[in-house]
């Protein structure tokens, strides 16, 4: 494959060497009576070496199948395909100031043609001056900490990106937003959640779903819900900044300990589960949806608790679950095991005896359900209530994903197993709703 026609191989490539055509040139496709001009791009190196791809006029690009009947003619030299942000737009020192911390995801990248996928490439900065509203939002401090989709980041990143924004917090910015990508934003979330405690001001992460290069992207209509999150918000809580719908009407703000991604490439796919979320922005302005909320205050000073212990595991009970599954945690000195189990908390009997081994050598087990709606009842049938009596601890209506870092969180708090299990059933950012909403249960 050549370096200068990325993406291009065979057949296609002989053609395109013969023309002596190259990316970013002009080229004219003759195919059976079909004519087809436009500006000659990379392709997927995964692609086939049967089809040149180019840009039409439109905007579209198509790929154009190569045959023995295929007239290719080069009739004007184009700039080569590049990314240049725009300069930054003058800050106005009157407005409130507003970090950005990027780690990467999808809001902060580009396509790669090299892959046909999208790769992290733009900077915190990037995203600053390819947005120039945001200047009449605030003045803002941007800054790349990783560059990283978002299944790369582990309870390591999350310590940095919690100290980070602590920094930025003691230096007195008006919020903190925390460019992620959207896959594992929920667990980042429920993170900054625990370790970012006594919050004076809002932290709200913010993702796409769709790259900022693509006509239908949601980056620029998050990030500036976010900024403006951050820099007026009445509440001073973890969240995460999406859209609300399909269409750009409104963001939605929901807590960090309580919503989940729910849709592979929806705008809207992340949700509140078991609460309301926390805010809206409309035309914005900045709704409450609820009325029991952190609120904004400086006089609030931050405690900060970052550390996370790697040591402990999420379990999805399925029927023929092998039990040997949780010995092997428990041999490999795992110091906890979130179960996420059936129902109203439930796994098979045929568990039962790993469960109580990993309990006797003081492993914490902890209950979650699979459900997305309503809460645990283990003491509605025998098999839950035999579960309680062997010492698996309930959690309420928490999330699989958030019961696992706050696992994590817990354990990099104390050694002491009592305090351990105490600070994991007491609701420390409201990620343990106080009742399941009827509405909620339909």
């Amino acid at each position: 494959m050549s370096k200068e026609f990325p993406g291009y191989r065979g057949k296609a490539l002989q053609l395109l060497k013969k023309e002596k055509a190259e990316i970013g040139d002009i080229i004219h496709i003759k195919k059976d009576k079909e004519v087809y001009e436009g500006v000659l791009i990379p392709r997927s190196e995964y692609g086939d070496d049967k089809h040149i791809v180019i840009k039409l006029k439109s905007g579209y690009n198509i790929g154009v199948e190569i045959t023995h009947a295929t007239q290719i003619k080069k009739i004007g030299v184009g700039a080569k395909p590049a990314f240049t942000p725009p300069p930054l737009p003058k800050q106005k020192p009157d407005l409130p100031k507003v970090a950005i911390v990027s780690t990467g995801g999808t809001i902060a990248s580009r396509v790669d043609y090299r892959t046909g996928g999208v790769r992290p490439a733009l900077t915190a900065s990037d995203l600053y001056s390819v947005v120039p509203e945001l200047s009449e939002i605030a003045t803002i401090d941007a800054k790349i900490i990783f560059s990283l989709f978002s299944e790369n980041i582990t309870p390591k990143h999350w310590t940095k990106t919690a100290k980070v924004t602590a920094k930025h917090i003691e230096n007195g910015v008006a919020g903190v937003v925390v460019a992620h990508g959207t896959d594992t934003m929920g667990y980042t979330a429920a993170a900054l959640s625990f370790a970012l405690q006594n919050l004076p001001v809002p932290v709200i992460m913010v993702g796409s779903q769709r790259s900022a290069d693509r006509p239908s992207s949601d980056a620029a209509t998050n990030l500036i819900g976010a900024v403006r999150a951050a820099a007026n918000a009445p509440f001073a809580e973890v969240a995460v900044a999406m859209h609300e719908t399909v269409s750009d009407k409104t963001i939605i703000f929901h807590r960090g300990t309580k919503v989940r991604k729910c849709h592979t490439s929806r705008r809207d796919t992340f949700k509140s589960i078991n609460t309301t979320p926390l805010a809206r922005m409309k035309n914005g302005q900045i709704e409450m949806l609820i009325k029991n909320y952190r609120k904004r205050s400086s006089s609030q000073k931050l405690i900060l608790k970052p550390n996370f212990n790697e040591k402990a595991a999420l379990v999805k009970f399925y029927p023929g679950l092998n039990p040997n599954i949780i010995e092997w945690y428990v041999n490999e000195g795992y110091r906890g095991i979130i179960l996420e189990g059936t129902g109203l908390g439930h796994v098979g009997k045929y568990c039962f005896s790993t469960i109580r081994n990993a309990i006797e050598n003081n492993v914490i087990v902890a209950m979650t359900s699979q459900c997305i709606w309503g809460r645990l009842g283990m003491n509605v049938y025998d098999q839950g209530r035999d579960l309680l009596a062997i010492g698996v601890v309930p959690l309420e209506d928490m999330l699989p994903e958030t019961a696992l870092v706050k696992l994590m969180w817990v354990l990099g708090q104390t050694k002491d197993i009592a305090e351990a299990k105490s600070l994991l059933t007491t609701n420390v950012a409201n990620e343990i709703s106080p009742r399941t909403q009827a509405e909620e249960t339909a």
